[in-house]
């Protein structure tokens, strides 16, 4: 950088680099240091998402200057919705309720627009009130980003005296500090889809399903999706596995159960999890399955991927000694009654199959690649031309229940259904 340029001028050189697209400024800046500035596929994969930035720290720490710097850098789709233009003071909601209705309003009118980058830029250190940005981002299935600024002061209640707005005292702010102390986690962490790409898979696992039932080879297999007393003769595999994932697809990496899961906190606090939050990967899918209780895709994790894979997921018994990512899949259905996690035992039953010898029965060619029957009502795509899949690697931080979803635009509910 020109040793000539003041003080002063310098202060705007991110700025005016975030809006070139350029990862430099964030270079030189430690508290810009993200994926979703640094890295460009991050920045493109994020361009064909919907996404809630929830930035979250105490007053003076840096929000609203990171907040700005989000703004900047993905400017056209993008909204900043901000405490302070409320005049909501930092602390307890209580005696803002009114001014807190008002951003909601706001809030959930953008997400009706389908505004792809929403920033919402507040202290979020009350437990109750994430919980309540979560049910929005489900409603209108946005996936969320819990951003914290990196400044070195973000805890440091002394220095953060002299450079909040609110003239809040040392004693104010140690108050609220409690609630940022600790991470939050997710139900569970993995790689979530881009619209486009989530659509890509379903529309392939559509017609997956399509063409397998009416494949001859599986009409004689019926007994497995149907009771003795039904007829026979055809089913819809749409219709069967009815119970599908509302908004982007996503492969599980690790199930945290808001920190109570085994593991969670020490999966949470690694290096390479914290480095890759927020960041873009390109999945590589390399076949799709069908078994009588799910319907999913097989993803192949390369060695990027690899480092964010737990080691103790991919076994149905504790003697299975399956390759690392075995169990990696997207859940692209499941019949009724059956829960979403099924999926990965399902797969893991395939690949025990096949580390046993047995690849399957090759019983035809589709479009995509062969079908193989492995009997029991498993059925396995094998793509000729592996998929490759956009997707963000970040937390789902709702409740994981049924939640009406709206269509954003038009605002009527589409479905009402649980995330997969």
């Amino acid at each position: 950088m020109n040793r000539g340029f003041s003080q002063k001028s310098h202060t705007f050189l991110p700025k005016i680099f975030l809006r070139k697209m350029s990862s430099a400024g964030a270079r030189d800046k430690p508290e810009l240091q993200f994926p979703f500035f640094q890295d460009e596929a991050t920045v493109a994969a994020l361009h064909e998402c919907k996404t809630l930035f929830i930035l979250r720290g105490l007053p003076g720490s840096g929000k609203s200057t990171l907040a700005q710097a989000i703004v900047d850098k993905y400017r056209d789709g993008t909204k900043l919705v901000s405490a302070d233009t409320y005049r909501i003071t930092p602390g307890p909601r209580g005696p803002f309720s009114e001014e807190y209705k008002r951003l909601d309003e706001d809030l959930a009118a953008y997400c009706r627009r389908d505004v792809r980058v929403l920033v919402l830029d507040d202290t979020n250190h009350e437990p109750e009130r994430l919980e309540q940005l979560f049910d929005l981002a489900d409603q209108y299935q946005y996936q969320v980003l819990l951003v914290e600024p990196k400044t070195a002061w973000r805890l440091d209640c002394a220095q953060l005296k002299e450079k909040n707005q609110w003239q809040l005292s040392a004693d104010d702010l140690k108050k609220l500090k409690p609630g940022l102390e600790k991470d939050y986690l997710p139900l569970y962490f993995g790689w979530f889809l881009t619209k486009k790409s989530s659509e890509a898979l379903r529309k392939a696992g559509q017609v997956f399903l399509e063409e397998l039932g009416s494949h001859k080879a599986f009409k004689k297999e019926l007994r497995h999706f149907v009771s003795g007393d039904e007829p026979r003769e055809k089913i819809d595999l749409l219709a069967y596995f009815g119970k599908r994932p509302p908004g982007a697809l996503h492969c599980t990496t690790k199930f945290c159960n808001y920190g109570k899961a085994p593991g969670a906190e020490e999966y949470a606090q690694q290096d390479v999890v914290k480095k890759g939050y927020g960041k873009a990967f390109t999945l590589t899918i390399s076949a799709l399955f069908v078994t009588p209780k799910t319907v999913g895709a097989r993803v192949e994790l390369g060695e990027q991927e690899l480092q964010l894979w737990p080691g103790d997921v991919d076994k149905l018994s504790p003697s299975d000694n399956l390759p690392r990512g075995s169990r990696a899949h997207i859940t692209l259905g499941c019949a009724a009654d059956v829960e979403a996690v099924q999926t990965g035992l399902d797969l893991l039953e395939i690949v025990r199959q096949e580390k046993g010898g047995s690849q399957g029965e090759e019983v035809g060619e589709f479009p995509r690649g062969k079908l193989l029957s492995l009997g029991s009502g498993r059925w396995v795509l094998s793509l000729a031309k592996k998929m490759e899949a956009k997707a963000i690697f970040t937390g789902y931080y709702g409740k994981g229940k049924a939640v009406p979803t709206h269509g954003s635009r038009r605002g009527g509910a589409l479905q009402s259904c649980a995330l997969l």
